[in-house]
């Protein structure tokens, strides 16, 4: 049975500071998103949104104009547009809200770039396929059923039970030389050298449309203040986070069962979430 991390809120803390008088907005991480599609905007409007409430300092969009459209009418602090090389980008986002069967040639080319550069990427959703060669530092973020087409691509045996499910995700994290970010009540998170962390601090009410596109966000903005960490812990801070902050907007801190939830009440929530980690 492979050995299994569980990962807590004192975990969590070590990742996550309050800035300084010396802090400046470079210092508290900038976060870079190509995400979202005229068919799903609202995958890079979350993004966008969760980047931001989870303590990025600087958030640039870079995507279809329309989409940038409407990021900027919820978030005007967004900066839209390619980088011109100033904007000391720390931590990539790229696929969310994206289909591959859509992307058009010129897509492939701008996504394979940052996947061969030296920024860390949070690769989700319509970008998984491209993570395979990549040469930066990669957290691919598949849910159930995106992990078993990329387990089929690598070659990767399925497993079913929950230890298996730890090692499926060690075997991927090990095939795709990457870190694997496994989405479920219980998410594992497996790098490649062999570890597995667990991390259960959701509620079922994040089981609802969007709240994955969040998540892409809030872990672009832990590992763009967190230059150099292990992204496996990058990963679990990030989660952890995530589901702490549904466990707000539900009301489910306590013993009741809460209430439904919708994506953009977990992105509000961060805030909130991050005040009670640094308390």
């Amino acid at each position: 049975m492979i050995e299994v991390r569980e990962w807590s809120r004192s975990d969590t803390a070590r990742l996550f500071r309050a800035p300084t008088a010396e802090d400046d907005k470079y210092a508290r991480g900038v976060v870079a998103l190509r995400t979202g599609s005229p068919a799903y905007p609202g995958a890079a409007v979350l993004g966008v949104e969760a980047a931001w409430r989870a303590g990025a300092g600087f958030v640039r969009y870079v995507g279809a104009e329309r989409v940038g459209h409407a990021v900027l009418a919820r978030r005007p602090e967004t900066v839209v547009g390619a980088d011109t090389g100033g904007s000391r980008i720390g931590a990539w986002v790229i696929g969310s809200g994206t289909d591959p069967t859509h992307r058009t040639d010129a897509e492939s080319v701008a996504l394979r770039e940052i996947l061969a550069g030296a920024v860390p990427v949070v690769i989700d959703a319509g970008a998984l396929d491209l993570a395979p060669g990549a040469r930066a530092p990669f957290l691919v973020t598949p849910h159930a059923r995106e992990f078993a087409r990329l387990q089929e691509r690598l070659r990767v045996q399925p497993q079913d039970e929950d230890h298996d499910r730890a090692d499926a995700a060690r075997q991927l994290a090990a095939k795709i030389g990457g870190t694997v970010l496994l989405k479920g009540a219980r998410t594992l998170v497996a790098d490649p050298g062999g570890a597995v962390i667990a991390v259960e601090a959701g509620t079922g009410w994040l089981a609802t449309a969007g709240t994955g596109d969040v998540l892409a966000g809030v872990l672009g903005a832990v590992m763009a203040a967190n230059p150099g960490a292990a992204l496996a812990e990058v990963a679990a801070a990030g989660a952890w986070l995530h589901g702490h902050a549904a466990r707000i907007a539900a009301g489910a801190l306590a013993d009741g069962p809460g209430h439904p939830i919708v994506a953009m009440d977990v992105a509000e929530a961060l805030p909130h979430a991050i005040q009670d980690v640094l308390g």
